[in-house]
């Protein structure tokens, strides 16, 4: 007998829920994947009667979906979404803002699916991802992505990540420049460029260039205290786990970009490279100069070094000389970027850190 639910005392929503319960716990693993669903749920559906408050705080707890979520009724459904849909996604992403969030959007939301990353809580909802959509999460402080080019977690892909200002917290360049004198000329270009208002050689070459005659031990003082983007080592451990490789291409210099690749065993990196005699800086940059098209180069070499298909490539950037590499990779994501780089590319991180990237991507495990 399907459980009867009543109103919930105080609650500003009165919510009649009718959730199917025949709902096994073992449609919810995958792997990498946190899901759980504690045996007092199950006790609970075994009464005659729940109300809301009963239900956990946690969507990824529910019991009964798929479900529609509609003003004060939450209905279940038999429905098969396959690979279609859209992800909703957020640390603070819970029952009563998902009510809210709902209540804003203005039309009846269908709950696919739910889950949890590692503490990130992780909804898939049926249908096509509209802008007001994105703009009201956004808003709201959730991320979201349409479901349709994700790569199957599964299978093994390739991650290409850029690094000043997504795989670390810092754009490298401004901090050399502060100890080297020039800190607030070269943090101006740098924005510009980051911007794509400026070209990315000539801005590269006119801020390296401010550093000559700096005694090159400046390096070793910015790589000492490099703040890792949260988030980083876990995703980074988490694909590797899965059989995943993981780069960095980078305009930023290889000083930094080898000593992520030793701490966290990346399948390779490539940056520019800083010339040093006796000790100093010559202000000059020593090769090939990393700029967009060589970093979009980068990720199809890497696919066809590894054997990857195009559709198992992720490239994640913040800066409009990422766009080449983003707009190349099978999915490509704007990690917390310029906005010419957000109004170009389909699938932003607003909010979430780097483990954003993992959220999207277990979406190809969860599907009904």
């Amino acid at each position: 007998m399907q459980p009867k639910f009543e109103f919930c005392p105080g609650h500003k929503v009165p919510a009649i829920l009718k959730l199917n319960v025949a709902r096994s716990a073992a449609d919810k693993v995958a792997s990498c994947v946190v899901l759980s669903r504690p045996d007092t749920i199950y006790r609970s559906l075994n009464a005659k009667s729940l109300t809301w408050c009963d239900l956990p705080n946690e969507v990824s707890l529910w019991p009964g979906l798929p479900l529609s979520l509609s003003g004060d009724e939450v209905m279940p459904l038999d429905y098969h979404a396959g690979q279609s849909g859209w992800l909703l996604y957020g640390r603070g992403l819970n029952k009563q803002n998902l009510t809210q969030y709902q209540h804003k959007l203005g039309a009846a939301m269908v709950i696919v699916n739910a889950w949890c990353v590692e503490d990130y809580q992780v909804i898939r909802l049926a249908g096509s991802l509209t802008p007001r959509a994105t703009r009201l999460a956004h808003d709201s402080g959730l991320d979201v992505a349409p479901l349709g080019k994700i790569p199957h977690l599964k299978t093994p892909g390739l991650l290409v990540m850029d690094m000043d200002s997504t795989a670390i917290q810092i754009e490298c360049i401004d901090e050399i420049a502060k100890l080297a004198g020039t800190g607030d000329e070269v943090a101006e270009v740098t924005e510009r460029a980051m911007r794509g208002e400026l070209d990315f050689t000539a801005s590269l070459k006119a801020r390296v260039g401010t550093l000559k005659g700096a005694d090159a031990d400046i390096l070793r003082q910015v790589r000492d205290v490099l703040p890792l983007m949260p988030g980083l080592t876990s995703l980074v451990l988490k694909l590797h786990a899965l059989g995943w490789k993981v780069a960095i291409a980078s305009g930023g210099f290889t000083f930094f970009a080898q000593y992520l690749q030793e701490k966290l065993h990346l399948d390779d990196v490539v940056a520019n490279a800083l010339t040093v005699e006796d000790g100093k800086l010559t202000g000059e940059v020593n090769g090939q100069i990393v700029d967009a098209q060589f970093k979009a180069q980068t990720l199809q070499r890497l696919a066809e070094k590894y054997a990857i298909p195009t559709g198992q490539t992720v490239a994640i950037g913040d800066g409009a000389n990422d766009l080449p590499m983003i707009q190349t990779a099978g999915l490509g994501i704007a990690y917390h970027a310029k906005p010419k780089v957000n109004e170009k590319t389909e699938i932003t991180i607003r909010h979430a850190d780097l483990m954003g990237v993992f959220c999207i991507l277990s979406g190809s495990l969860n599907q009904k």
